[in-house]
């Protein structure tokens, strides 16, 4: 049932305006203003210079997270969340029928939009919350890459590296692709996770896909420096033979 107002959260890729889809791009002219997140007011995050190869500025409308905070659910954090909440019931309150949000990569992976549509519907009950669907950093590394995410049966185990290597350690352990996302201040330790699992020669990382400066390599290559927070991983599964895996 249309209840008159919407939020939608929109993917918008890991970086690359050219990876945002057409419908992403459609919904976000849609809407009578689009949020990006960024870390203060004066600073352009990377959602936000995406959207700018694609929507007017004038309707651009900038939301402060703590997207540093490495916390957990940290006071701040939730500050931010329920902050950026009241600047989306103030827009509906104001006209706006349709407040779209830019999420990096997916909206329903590992996304701020998860616990920003949550307090919304706390403040704005009749809200109806859509999102779509976003190009991921492990699709677009596999993809420059020349690494296959999954054939026949194999699993796929995606997991956060923002408390240690324990439980990457656990998920080398099987035969499946392994993506870690945000393991840039673990790399060294992840490089060492990968050797003991014997999983480091087929391995890659990339670091700010789709930006100025990006960096896709093999893992093999990293000197042991740290990378920027919002790394990728992917250690593709042990493939034998053509079609081994069906």
């Amino acid at each position: 049932m249309n209840t008159g107002v919407r939020l939608v959260g929109v993917g918008v890729g890991p970086g690359d305006p050219e990876l945002v889809t057409v419908k992403g791009i459609r919904r976000m002219r849609e809407a009578d203003v689009v949020l990006v997140p960024v870390m203060s007011h004066d600073e352009q995050g990377r959602a936000e210079a995406t959207v700018r190869a694609h929507v007017d500025a004038a309707r651009i409308r900038r939301v402060v997270f703590a997207l540093n905070d490495r916390g957990g659910r940290s006071e701040r954090r939730v500050r931010a969340w329920d902050e950026a909440a009241r600047t989306v019931a103030h827009h509906f309150a104001e006209g706006a029928t349709t407040v779209a949000f830019a999420t990096i990569g997916d909206p329903n992976v590992y996304s701020t939009f998860t616990y920003l549509a949550q307090t919304v519907r706390d403040l704005v009950p009749r809200v109806e919350v859509e999102t779509v669907p976003g190009v991921t950093a492990m699709q677009d590394l596999a993809a420059r890459s020349g690494s296959v995410l999954v054939e026949g049966t194999e699993p796929l185990t995606l997991l956060p590296v923002t408390g240690g290597v324990e439980r990457l350690r656990g998920a080398l352990a099987s035969e499946g692709t392994v993506v870690a996302y945000k393991f840039g201040r673990f790399a060294g330790e992840v490089a060492d996770a990968l050797r003991d699992a014997g999983r480091l020669g087929e391995a890659v990382y990339g670091a700010r896909l789709g930006l100025a400066g990006e960096e896709i390599a093999p893992m093999t290559e990293l000197d042991g420096r740290p990378l920027p927070y919002l790394s990728t991983l992917v250690a593709p599964a042990r493939r034998d033979i053509r079609g081994g895996k069906l």
